[in-house]
């Protein structure tokens, strides 16, 4: 699960320098997007802000799996069958996350789409699922299964009843896109929010970077540290809202691909970098690697800073963010 982080915004009037910042929110893709722009006047910013829904819309229906229609549905639809022709956009897309789903063994999958929701985060679960039950919830889900043919630009899933949802990437590649539209028009500052994926550009109107709220997991009233943005993204995956106890384990509502047991170990993982797509997809998957193998992994990513709480309730930084800077950061709030 993604969270909302917290933007520290100008007033929605707020002009210097001859500039106006204009924010909007709306529901696309299914969630929550908040869609910010720094701008000459207020009559180009709302323009611009149309543009950026109209952008997120055509990705929603070029990468949805829950619309008919979308290239997408058809590939889950002919899994087992044949190979789909796709959008050059939609195969670089999918290529993009096979690759991730290799350098992480599996943790981060887009053919979770095909598993079985046995766990119920509601509530409702008095037990937990069969070991049998949990086996077969995961049988068709397997990334090495999805066949790439660049030359005919098609995707083919080879087990029937295989699917595949870009649910864990959508927003933030969505966020990324937009952003660089932006910047290609000569819009030099911005935020683009959808639940949580980040992206950044520019500077606030004051001439301020941009500043984020992170959420403390144990403290949900609570910020963990204010952090400057700057060009950058930042996504925070979690479980800290939705989890089930059993025997005195916590589990989270993030079920590990390969296996089909929730995560364990972390409750929250915020990961800041260049840009929200791959941010998305680390966080998601160091949440199932859990601390030791997720920070290795993170480290691996120098462009990439991470910030990690356990179920114990430590923070765990990785290598290239150290303690004096979250220490200032906490310090800004």
């Amino acid at each position: 699960m993604k969270f909302r982080i917290i933007v520290f915004l100008l007033s929605l009037s707020s002009i210097c320098n001859a500039q106006v910042l204009r924010k909007r929110t709306t529901l696309l893709m299914g969630s929550r997007f908040d869609i910010t722009i720094v701008d000459k006047d207020s009559l180009s910013a709302e323009n611009n802000i149309d543009t950026i829904i109209a952008e997120i819309s055509r990705i929603e229906f070029l990468i949805s799996d829950w619309k008919p229609s979308s290239q997408v549905s058809e590939i889950n639809r002919q899994a087992g069958e044949k190979p789909v022709k796709v959008d050059k956009e939609l195969f670089e897309l999918t290529k993009r996350a096979l690759n991730l789903s290799k350098i992480t063994d599996g943790a981060f999958d887009i053919s979770f789409a095909a598993m079985d929701k046995i766990w119920k985060f509601d509530g409702s679960m008095t037990e937990m699922p069969t070991p049998e039950a949990i086996k077969k919830s995961v049988e068709k889900v397997g990334y090495k299964n999805i066949i790439l043919d660049s030359l005919n630009s098609t995707i083919f899933l080879k087990v029937k009843g295989m699917k595949i949802g870009f649910g864990a990437l959508g927003e933030g590649y969505a966020a990324d896109k937009c952003r660089d539209m932006m910047l290609k028009k000569g819009i030099k500052a911005g935020i683009v929010n959808g639940s949580g994926d980040m992206s950044t550009w520019g500077k606030n109107p004051n001439g301020k970077n941009w500043t984020i709220g992170l959420t403390n997991p144990f403290h949900k009233d609570k910020l963990f540290a204010a952090v400057p943005l700057h060009n950058s993204a930042v996504v925070t995956s979690g479980s800290y809202e939705k989890f089930v106890m059993f025997n005195g384990k916590r589990y989270a509502h993030i079920i590990n691909p390969v296996t089909g047991y929730p995560a364990t170990g972390l409750c929250s993982v915020t990961v800041l970098g260049p840009n929200a797509e791959l941010a998305n997809g680390f966080s998601t998957s160091i949440m199932v690697l859990g601390k030791k193998a997720g920070l290795k992994f993170i480290n691996n990513f120098p462009e990439f800073r991470c910030i990690m709480f356990g179920d114990d309730g430590k923070v765990i930084l990785s290598k290239n963010l150290s303690k004096k800077t979250v220490n200032r950061w906490k310090q800004m709030l």
